[in-house]
Parts: structure tokens; sequence; C-alpha cells
């Protein structure tokens, strides 16, 4: 006779009591959700407002829901709300919690709202304070690299192409690159901010409600532009989260090209900056060993984000309107995402404010690999009418002589360029050098010190607008 498994070996260990024990795991979501208390318990105090300003429920109920939600607020804060899984969420939580408080009152503050409005207006809140904790992260990043731009802004460093020596730029001007960049940051920030400017609250289930509700008062409440103005879209609308996931992954991946050029820059082999103990940290094995390891952490933190936007994409991508529970998945991506973004953020703050430049092996860099060919071509160019494919291919003739030679362009004689062209006079020796080349790129934002410090000017005054 084949002997019969209990219903514990058939489930396992973990889930000893069955399919309950499973459903109940993979349906609580009180684990990461409990985050959303302080918005859960905003949009709770918001509505009873309103019921009761439009006759719903008593103001005598609404005064018991508004103390003993304030209750349930100060024993979360305090750390004394014991939160349970067989309440599965946030919202069911302090509902069960105020019932406890305040008796059958307590049963009245659902009217006209579902969980799936609840949670939306929760979430949206969430991501709105998220977005403007984002944006004074951004500030402070850009507001430390204007000060270094500044404090660099004629300090000459190699530009490059292909990680190859290109021309001559200043520290400066390369801070501003990323100053422009994190700026874009901010603008989508803004934007976003701007988007999800509405409030769900109210929507219902999914068809709005058959109670004479104010929207507008509450949505006022809580701080939005408007309510949202289709009630099947208001709950199943995740865009927000998602545009906040993309613009972490945006944001991280200038980190991350920023925290590559770190650990580049700080390399024996290049010496152009270096980090101190607070941002470093040594080898277990090798003594003379200083790595940058806040700066590969930032860069490998991006994959952590953009998996998160990928993750969030592909649960939303196949879902009919309205709600489902598919989109309880979408809390842990972005809280993850949210406080990757702030601690990579701040420690590339850090970073920016603790490098400590080397600006003697910056400029003999910037003078290698013939970086001011350019500048030969554009003299030759301008001084003699020559054409410029011409002068292209006078000044790779005059490069291929000085590799030849061992020695850099501006170190030729006289008497060799001339053979390469005879029309080329000892004036060519000004403009061969690196200072020479950063300070000729006068272009609207180039690279010459007075367009850095202009650009700098700038862009204090944006950002001390933003």
């Amino acid at each position: 006779m084949t002997e019969q498994k209990s219903s514990n070996e058939m489930w396992g260990g973990r889930f000893a009591s069955g399919p309950d024990a499973i459903m109940e795991e993979i349906n609580a979501s009180i684990g990461f959700d409990r985050k959303l208390y302080a918005q859960d318990i905003r949009g709770s105090l918001a509505h009873a407002a309103m019921l009761a300003e439009t006759g719903i429920i008593t103001a005598e109920d609404r005064d018991k829901i508004t103390d003993g939600l304030n209750a349930i607020l100060a024993e979360i804060d305090s750390r004394k709300f014991v939160f349970s899984r067989k309440l599965e969420d946030i919202h069911m939580n302090i509902e069960a919690r105020l019932a406890e408080l305040i008796g059958p009152a307590a049963g009245r503050l659902h009217t006209a709202r579902s969980r799936n409005d609840q949670v939306a207006v929760d979430f949206r809140l969430w991501v709105k304070d998220e977005l403007s904790r984002t944006a004074a992260a951004l500030k402070k990043l850009i507001e430390a690299l204007l000060a270094r731009a500044e404090e660099h802004a004629a300090t000459v460093m190699p530009g490059f192409t292909h990680l190859q020596t290109a021309q001559p730029v200043t520290f400066g001007h390369h801070c501003m690159a990323y100053v422009e960049m994190f700026g874009r940051d901010l603008s989508r920030v803004r934007d976003a901010i701007e988007r999800s400017d509405e409030s769900p609250l109210g929507a219902a289930a999914l068809a709005g409600t058959g109670f004479p509700i104010d929207r507008h008062m509450t949505a006022n409440a809580l701080g939005f532009r408007e309510p949202t103005r289709n009630s099947l879209d208001s709950v199943s609308d995740r865009d927000y989260a998602l545009e906040f996931l993309s613009l972490a992954a945006i944001c991280a991946t200038h980190l991350s090209r920023f925290a590559e050029e770190i650990v580049i820059w700080s390399t024996p082999q290049f010496n152009f900056i270096r980090l101190s103990d607070a941002f470093s940290t040594g080898s277990s094995i090798m003594p003379q060993k200083k790595n940058p390891d806040a700066a590969e952490l930032v860069r490998a933190k991006t994959g952590r984000i953009t998996g998160s936007l990928v993750a969030l994409l592909t649960v939303m991508k196949g879902l009919p309107l309205s709600y489902s529970k598919d989109m309880q998945e979408d809390k842990e991506a972005v809280f993850d995402a949210a406080g990757t973004l702030e601690l990579a953020l701040a420690a590339m703050t850090g970073m920016v404010s603790d490098l400590t430049v080397n600006t003697a092996s910056m400029k003999k860099a910037a003078g290698s690999g013939y970086s001011t060919a350019t500048d030969l071509a554009d003299w030759l160019v301008r001084e003699l009418g020559m054409p410029f494919r011409e002068a292209h291919h006078v000044t790779g003739r005059a490069v291929a002589l000085a590799e030849s030679r061992k020695c850099d362009l501006a170190k030729l004689p006289l008497e060799e360029l001339r053979s390469i062209h005879p029309s080329i006079n000892e004036a060519v020796f000004g403009f061969l050098t690196v200072d020479k080349s950063v300070r000729s790129r006068k272009s609207f934002g180039g690279t010459a010190p007075e367009q850095v410090r202009s650009q700098i000017r700038y862009w204090k005054k944006r950002i001390a607008k933003a």
C-alpha cells in the first residue's frame, strides 16, 4: 500500500500549514507597504473631512476618526504599532486598529472609497514626496559640481573621444558637462511632479461612486493640483511610478558615467585625482592599494535601478483595465530604486567635494597625443586661408613628423614645418600649447575659462530658482 504524504510534506517546511500559508505569503504586502503609513493616514484624514463636509457622515464620527487616526500615526512613529500579516496590507492594518480605538465609527471611514483608489492616492503621495527629495539631492550635487568647476575653470586636462586624447579642455568645463546632465535630471523630476499632481481618491473601485463626494476638496487637502478625470485610469495608472523609475535610471546612468571616470582618474596610470580615506578602502592582501569603492558601488547600483524599471514595465505591459493584483508588485521596485538613488546621489556629492585634483598630472596629460593638432589646422585655415581639408592633410603630416622625432608639435623646428608647407611661420608656435588651445575655444559653451565661468554664473542663478 502506497503511503500517503501529509499536507506538511506536500507543501514543504516553510508552508507548514498548507495552501493557506502559501496564499498568505504571496498575498500579504504589509512587509513593504507599511512605508505608506503616513500617506495612508493623510488620505484617510482628508477623506473623513470631506465625508463630513458633504453630509455623508456626521461631524461626531469625523472627529472620532480624526482622533483615532492621529493616535495611530503617533503609535507607528513611536514604533509601538503592531503590524499583522493576516491583515494583508497597511490599509487594513490601520482600519483594524482604528476600529479597536473608536468602535463602529471606524467602519464609516471607508464609505465612498475602495482599496483601489486608496492605494493609488497613497502611492502617488509617496512618489511625489520622493521626487521632492530627489530634487533636493540633485541640487546639492549640482552645487558641489559648480564649486569644483569654479575652482578649476582654468585647470587644463585632456578631453577624450573614444577614451583617446582628443583636445585640451579644462577640468571646470568637464565638471560643467555633468552639471548639464544632472540639470536635465532635475528638469525631469520637476516634470514628473507636475504630471503626477492629480488625486485618484474618489475613483473608488473603478467606476466612481454614487455618494455626493467632493473630489476637488480632497485633492486640495492632499496638495494635488486637481483630481484625476477618469475613474478607470485612476485606479489602474502607474505611470507616475514608471516615470520615477525611468528618470531614476537615467540619473543613475549619469552617476555611473561619472563614477567610471573617477575610477579611471584615480588609477596610478592617470593620477588625475585622489579620493580621501572617507570614500576609499584598502586591500586585504596588498597594503599599497587604495580602492575607489564608493565610485565602484555607485556604478554598480545603476543595475539595480534599471532592473526595477524593467521589472515594473514588464508587470504593467499586459494588464487590462482596470485594477489587477499584479500592481502590488509596483512598490518594492520603487522603494528599492528610491533608496538606492538617494544613497548614490549622496555618495557622489560627497566624492565631488572630497576629491583632490592633481593639476600637474592633468596638464601633462593634456599635451599628450598631439592634442593641439586641431589648433594647428585651425591656424592654417585662419592665417593662411587654407581650405580645411588641405589643412587637415598638412597637420597630419606634421603629426607624423613629430612622431618620428618623438617630440610634441610645439617642439618641431620651424624649418621642418616649412618643409611640409613653406607658408608656415613662427607665429604658429603661439597656438600650439595647451593653455593657448583652451583659451582660444571661446565659442558659446566652449572650454575657454571665460566661457566656463559664464556657464557657472548661469547655473548658479538657475539652481537658486529651482
